[in-house]
């Protein structure tokens, strides 16, 4: 609870403030909205903060966004599949994206930055270059498959909520559990704090790294499935830009620290929470100019890392005083 106290009464006091200065922020359709994007970003928030616990980095998560979220209309429409072999060529691709990720830095030694940021420039290139540039979207009976995959669970009134909360709860159960209840969950946060003195206490660190650039491709998969399945199209050009960012973010908000070993799930669903909050004042509060958006989005992961180096001194210089003692 401690770990989490912090991101979470920074939730807390910006969904106030937001409330109070934004006209329209507690309607039930932007609450609806607001619940549906931080449950997207959740699950790709997740995915990153698998590979950020063993000190890794996924800079490629918006464009698989973009390759799925792309594709799946694209076989459906275009290349009229049927919807299951669709769906599970997408899953094929997202797990071999990570897959190919995971034996490029364990086999090859290659640094995760320079692998994930070649992925992220492949893998739009590639969409752009099999869809011809032109934007995918579902039409006829798809739209309606799409239509009612999206519907909303009625609570009360004109609210309900998005089924995407839902798929966000099942994956962040079953995250929490392999990380905190299973030994390969131990074997990452190992791996992280030490990658040289995990390997000799016998942890076989190369699957442990595919294993978490697996996943991680796998949810970045999965979230541009219910992001076109959201939205109806997409264009290859923009479609998941920049969801990186947001989803290292939530990652780093949520406690996960850059330097490996540490994250919690609960965390990076807060943290999740906390950047669509923000994202929402800024859209809302009509005397904060929209265009700074990424400036906030790159200013909070500037003071997130700041926090965490503070954190990790001080607990150092903890440590080495009551050795002396």
């Amino acid at each position: 609870m401690k770990k989490i106290l912090g991101i979470l009464l920074t939730l807390v006091a910006l969904y106030g403030l937001t409330a109070a200065l934004g006209d329209g922020f507690l309607g039930a359709y932007n609450q609806e909205k607001l619940l549906e994007r931080t449950a997207l970003f959740g699950i790709l928030g997740i995915g990153v903060a698998f590979v950020i616990i063993t000190g890794g980095i996924d800079l490629s998560i918006g464009s698989v966004v973009c390759l799925v979220g792309c594709g799946l209309p694209w076989l459906l429409v275009k290349q009229e599949w049927p919807p299951a072999l669709a769906l599970a060529a997408v899953v094929l691709v997202s797990a071999s994206i990570g897959l190919i990720h995971g034996l490029l830095i364990t086999k090859l030694k290659l640094q995760p930055f320079v692998v994930t940021l070649c992925g992220l420039l492949v893998y739009r290139g590639i969409t752009r270059g099999f869809t011809e540039d032109q934007s995918q979207g579902f039409e006829g009976g798809f739209d309606v498959l799409r239509k009612v995959v999206t519907e909303k669970i009625p609570v009360m009134g004109g609210f309900g909520i998005p089924w995407t909360w839902m798929i966000l709860l099942l994956v962040a159960l079953v995250a929490w559990i392999f990380l905190n209840k299973t030994i390969y969950g131990r074997y990452l946060r190992a791996l992280g704090n030490n990658e040289e003195a995990a390997r000799f206490s016998g942890i076989n660190t190369d699957r442990m790294v595919i294993l978490s650039y697996v996943v991680c491709s796998l949810l970045a998969g999965l979230g541009g499935v219910l992001f076109v399945m959201d939205v109806g199209s997409a264009q290859p050009s923009d479609f998941g830009n920049f969801y990186e960012l947001y989803a290292i973010a939530a990652a780093v908000l949520g406690g996960c620290s850059l330097r490996g070993g540490q994250g919690t799930v609960v965390g990076v669903v807060i943290g999740a929470a906390v950047m669509q909050v923000l994202k929402n004042m800024i859209n809302l509060v009509t005397w904060i100019p929209t265009h700074i958006e990424f400036a906030v989005v790159g200013a909070v992961i500037l003071v997130a890392v700041v926090a965490d180096e503070l954190v990790k001194r001080t607990m150092a210089t903890r440590r080495r005083k009551s050795q002396v003692r």
